[in-house]
């Protein structure tokens, strides 16, 4: 066993996946759903105050007349997609996570909205020319490796008509230099987050060079281990756009998050609009 313990949280080489997709495990997908859903709790999606002034800015920015039909990446249970219809968009859906767009699909039924969700990889979109806008909200850009990322921005960029827009926010390097390398651990002794079974859970969080962070979550139960890596990547305006150079984009403005509030240089995230 202190073979496997010492496996298990040592540094592991840069954006290595976990074994298991937590998002959607049948136990720890309910939890994460619960958080999503939790107007309180930022660790999942953002509050609804953020979340209802950043789709009053994007309409500002994208207004559904001219941009009429919309992908939401990422989209969870719909909390942004469900506003965007609203607001007049023809949206698309899309989520890797089967609870959470089974949920949101229950949603749309009852509400009778203009969304199509659907369960896929937006690794795996193929799309040419059919949105006028794209939007990926709460930098889960940077929760991609670099070989990932660099296939999600040409999946985006062929999917979007001439003169698409694309909105996405990512960390800053500001935030990367808040990141504290820490190891924590805890029993929880009537289950959690990870597990419903008596657990021990070992948190490891790292930092990488070329501003990468881990956040490495080692899970025991009384008959199984599981070890799950979050990774995120900061960026600075001049490593965003030399990463985004080759992509074709003609266009770019920078704000300091999704409600559009101005750029500053501490700002934690960064919010681009990117044009075809």
């Amino acid at each position: 066993m202190l073979n496997k313990l010492c496996m298990y949280l040592e540094r592991p080489e840069v954006y290595k996946e976990s074994k298991v997709n937590f998002w959607d495990d049948e136990y720890i997908s309910k939890q994460l759903l619960k958080a999503h859903l939790d107007v309180d709790f930022e660790g999942a999606s953002r509050s609804l105050d953020f979340i209802n002034d950043s789709v009053d800015w994007i309409v500002k920015v994208a207004s559904p007349d001219k941009y009429p039909n919309l992908i939401d990446l990422g989209c969870g249970p719909g909390l942004y997609a469900e506003r965007f219809a609203q607001k007049g968009y023809k949206v698309t859906g899309m989520d890797f996570s089967k609870r959470s767009i089974n949920y949101a699909q229950s949603r749309n039924e009852k509400k009778n909205l203009n969304i199509t969700y659907l369960f896929q990889s937006y690794l795996n979109m193929n799309y040419s020319e059919e949105f006028d806008i794209a939007t990926l909200i709460y930098c889960d850009y940077g929760a991609l490796s670099t070989k990932d990322r660099s296939i999600l921005m040409e999946n985006i960029y062929k999917s979007l008509k001439s003169g698409g827009k694309l909105i996405l926010d990512v960390f800053t390097v500001n935030k990367y230099n808040d990141f504290k390398e820490v190891r924590t651990w805890e029993i929880n002794e009537n289950g959690g987050f990870w597990s419903n079974e008596r657990y021990v859970c070992l948190q490891n969080n790292c930092k990488y060079s070329d501003y990468n962070t881990l956040e490495q979550t080692l899970v025991i139960t009384e008959g199984n281990e599981n070890v799950f890596y979050i990774w995120n990547k900061y960026f600075s305006k001049d490593s965003f756009f030399a990463e985004i150079k080759d992509i074709g984009f003609k266009s770019i403005e920078i704000f300091n998050n999704v409600k559009g509030e101005a750029y500053s240089d501490d700002s934690m995230t960064m919010c681009i609009v990117l044009q075809k």
